[in-house]
């Protein structure tokens, strides 16, 4: 039992599922205490040590049954059904019908005598159907199919059904017996399916741990410091796993701020009035207390060139939620859109697939001049003197008219104005760039050319100001 807790914790990492040693640690104290008797008890246990996110728990409940599971209900045995000349009918039937070489005489052992495939026999049924290049749970119910089809499941067995059932008659079987038999045949077919299933299901989680167990450990630190532009897919999606480790630090960079903030720093000048009643002894201290948790205001551009940055950072800054007050996030690429009711129904990685692929890139030219505009004229609202605004985006505008009024409008709302540019600073005044333009008016400008510079950017939105 406890090889196949270990091979499920490896299934739950595996799937995207965070579990740390400490907590699989716990996972083995905690069976050690109840034991493996009580299924739900066990189940129940497993799951409070596993699992810290309710956003998985989806994962947990698809993958226990798979690695503790029954491996699907028994066929039921047709003795309990048939008399015993029925049965010895039945069989005659069978081996007159089939003889040794038919292909269809391993389903109707299952079907017709409630023999159960060994594991030897799934085994090979999965290998001719390809379970062993199986990775993906949306594969299993084809698989399963696909297994069914490699025991004949297909119109010759409907065909043989019928020839059986008439031989069966010639033979002297009751209707009401070859009524049972068509029941029970259709019974253990269920079953039969329900065993392949979860076979399926099982090779599956499995072949995911073991390639996960063997993939090179990725050099996470190289990549964070490598560019978003020469990351390759699979990079940027290992790089996707790390972005709620990364924001578990910070957060807990932001709340020891926030800690300390509720205290403040030092007011000099307040003190010395404070004391003067009393000639400085003793000192009353009084400290500046300060706002810690930012209200953000997102406004990213979505064109090809800054996508996968607005992708990291999207995630990132929604994983933060708790430690900050609130957050409007829009995006554009010729026009702005609100995207913030995406992110209110939905876990940060499913929101940005969704506005993504909601706001693909096309033949059409960013304006950033004009969604600044659309920004003033209709959601300029999101905006006041405790709000930060980010500007995620490379400044290129296809010479078109940057309005620097709109710009200047944001920034006397606004208590600070940040730019995240993914180009490198000695772009900014190339070709079609405006980004030197808009640099007079930000409060800070920073180079986010990979992701250990835009968590580091993120990181400084809690600095105390």
């Amino acid at each position: 039992m406890d090889q196949r807790i270990v091979e499920f914790i490896a299934g739950l990492r595996a799937a995207g599922v965070r579990v740390s040693l400490a907590e699989s640690a716990d996972a083995f104290r905690a069976i050690d205490e109840i034991g493996v008797q009580n299924r739900d008890l066990f189940r129940a246990a497993l799951r409070t040590t596993l699992v810290k996110d309710a956003a998985d728990a989806p994962e947990f409940e698809r993958l226990f049954p798979v690695y503790f599971g029954s491996g699907g209900p028994p066929l039921f045995d047709p003795n309990r059904e048939l008399s015993p000349d029925e049965m010895q009918i039945l069989k005659n039937g069978l081996r007159d019908l089939l003889g040794d070489e038919n292909r269809l005489r391993q389903l109707m052992r299952y079907l017709l005598q409630g023999l159960n495939p060994t594991r030897e026999e799934l085994d090979q049924l999965g290998k001719r159907a390809g379970v062993p290049m199986a990775r993906h749970p949306y594969q299993q119910q084809w698989l399963t199919r696909r297994m069914l089809r490699q025991l004949g499941m297909d119109e010759e067995f409907e065909q043989l059904m019928m020839q059986l059932i008439a031989r069966l008659e010639r033979m002297g079987m009751s209707r009401e017996a070859l009524q049972r038999i068509g029941q029970i045949a259709a019974e253990n077919l269920r079953r039969l399916e329900e065993q392949f299933e979860q076979y399926v299901g099982a090779q599956i989680a499995q072949n995911a741990a073991k390639d996960a167990r063997e993939r090179q450990p990725l050099r996470t630190n190289d990549l964070m410091q490598r560019s978003f532009s020469a990351l390759s897919e699979n990079e940027i999606a290992d790089l996707r796993l790390q972005v709620r480790r990364l924001a578990a630090q910070l957060r807990s960079r932001a709340a020891l701020r926030q800690r300390r903030g509720k205290r403040g720093t030092l007011d000099a000048k307040r003190t010395i009035r404070a004391n003067l009643r009393h000639a400085n002894v003793p000192i009353e201290l009084k400290h500046k207390r300060r706002h810690l948790k930012p209200k953000l205001v997102l406004i990213c551009d979505v064109s090809t060139s800054v996508r996968p940055v607005v992708d990291f950072m999207l995630r990132m800054v929604y994983e933060l939620h708790d430690q900050i007050h609130s957050t409007h996030s829009f995006v554009f690429i010729d026009d702005i859109t609100d995207v913030s009711a995406e992110f209110a129904e939905h876990r940060p990685e499913t929101a940005v697939e969704r506005v993504l692929a909601d706001n693909p890139p096309g033949y059409y030219n960013t304006n950033l001049g004009f969604s600044l505009a659309h920004f003033c004229k209709d959601h300029l609202d999101t905006v006041d003197h405790r709000t930060t605004v980010i500007f995620l985006g490379d400044g290129r505008n296809n010479y078109l008219d940057p309005r620097l009024d709109a710009f200047q409008e944001i920034k006397k709302r606004a208590r600070r104005i940040i730019w995240l540019n993914p180009e490198n600073s000695r772009l900014w005044s190339t070709g079609d760039s405006d980004m030197l333009r808009y640099y007079p008016y930000c409060d800070a400008v920073h180079e986010v050319a990979n992701l250990a510079e835009l968590a580091e950017a993120v990181d400084r939105l809690f600095d105390a100001r």
